[in-house]
């Protein structure tokens, strides 16, 4: 009888938190019209896939959830609160899998506390994006070309505790990008871009009493791939990193011994500026031609730091249209006795701006060395090549190793 009260509690909760984001965000954008369309645009969009399956499993979900070993892509300062002394994790994501079958994200991912205070830990990890095999064709139709493109990138983090609430933390990354054909009659030798960037982030975490159960309450942000421009074509089509601004709160409550339940919420923004629209422009006249390419050019040549501010004023429609840029992950994680996890979330983002919107659904299962966690993503719309996106990771605990390596002795 408890356990069927206890599902029942967790179905309704996991319903209505699903629910919340479809019924406030699908009916606008169905209207939306095609000129209005204007993702923003940004070099090594890899660095914006979530690596994990736990953070998928809610809808792209971690700027304030417990910590794990994959915190360095979802807010880095949770290490420091990190319950283990060290952790490593491996994931591995089959992607756009209903278009190609060769494209994959891997990631490897861990950190480590150090000092006898429990105060601070350092932390890294390595992403490595495949787009598969790519061939180039001559005019006759004659294969010219193979080459494997991808992305890259590589990064150090440091976390401690501020206060026994509040910690932050500071990461910084090496980005490498090949994508380019070398044209060998020609003698251009394509090489591959390269970036440099950095993240600054804060976890704030409480545990109220409300009735007679300790919850925990958390909230945290992370401010991701502040840094220089991936420059591509020997340096003349610098495009923007997608630096990302994400919000996010959790709050965690008993269901009874051993049964938790954790509701989240995340916001983020690409602190990106907007291309400008030729639609934005009267083109028919030569003034408005020389408007729009002037704003063309002033977009192109704009440092990285400038479009961070300005990613906050550029949206012709003023307020409305920026709250348009915001994406939104809702999602909720049920755990037994932190061994047996079963989660759900939702992930909305604009029509006019990307439209990507998708259910995700996931498990994991715990041990005292290794956890495996999987994730299933179901894109709304039927034509979205997102859908029915895998996502596995396999974490283990350099604790639970260490205590079972000494068991053996």
């Amino acid at each position: 009888m408890l356990m069927n009260k206890i599902l029942n509690k967790i179905t309704a909760a996991v319903c209505a938190v699903l629910a919340a984001v479809v019924i406030c965000g699908a009916a606008p954008d169905v209207m939306a019209q095609k000129n209005e369309f204007n993702p923003i645009q940004t070099g090594v969009n890899s660095l914006n896939i979530a690596p994990d399956a736990r953070g998928a499993s809610m809808g792209d979900l971690g700027a304030a959830t417990d910590p794990d070993a994959n915190s360095q892509y979802w807010n880095p300062s949770k290490y420091a609160f990190a319950y283990s002394n060290a952790a490593v994790s491996l994931s591995y994501t089959p992607w756009l899998r209903k278009l190609v079958n060769d494209i994959f994200l891997a990631n490897l991912a861990g950190y480590w506390k150090i000092g006898s205070s429990d105060n601070q830990a350092v932390s890294a990890s390595l992403r490595y994006f495949s787009l598969g095999e790519v061939s180039s064709y001559d005019f006759n139709g004659v294969a010219a070309q193979t080459l494997n493109p991808y992305e890259m990138s590589f990064d150090l983090g440091y976390s401690r505790k501020l206060s026994e609430k509040f910690s932050m933390g500071v990461v910084f990354r090496y980005i490498f990008s090949d994508l380019g054909f070398s044209d060998s009659y020609a003698g251009d030798q394509s090489t591959g871009a390269s970036a440099f960037s950095a993240d600054i982030s804060g976890y704030y975490t409480t545990y109220p009493i409300i009735g007679r159960n300790e919850c925990q309450f958390s909230w945290g942000w992370n401010i991701s791939n502040i840094g220089t421009k991936v420059a591509y074509n020997h340096g003349e089509n610098p495009a923007f990193l997608p630096t990302n601004l994400r919000l996010g709160a959790q709050f965690m409550f008993p269901l009874a011994d051993y049964h938790t339940l954790a509701i989240g919420l995340d916001a983020n923004k690409l602190l990106v500026p907007a291309r400008p629209r030729e639609s934005d422009y009267d083109t028919n006249t030569t003034e408005g031609q020389r408007e729009y390419l002037d704003a063309l050019e002033n977009w192109e040549n704009m440092s990285s730091f400038t479009g961070i501010f300005k990613s906050f004023s550029d949206a012709p429609g003023g307020f409305s249209e920026e709250l348009k840029e915001i994406m939104w992950s809702l999602g909720a994680e049920y755990s037994y006795n932190q061994q047996f996890f079963v989660r759900a979330g939702y992930y909305y983002e604009n029509a006019n701006k990307g439209n990507r919107q998708y259910f995700a659904v996931g498990a994991g299962f715990s041990l005292n060395v290794v956890r495996l966690d999987a994730s299933y993503m179901m894109a709304t719309a039927q034509t979205s090549p997102l859908d029915q996106t895998l996502r596995f990771t396999l974490t283990f605990d350099m604790d639970g190793l260490r205590n079972l390596m000494g068991r053996r002795k």
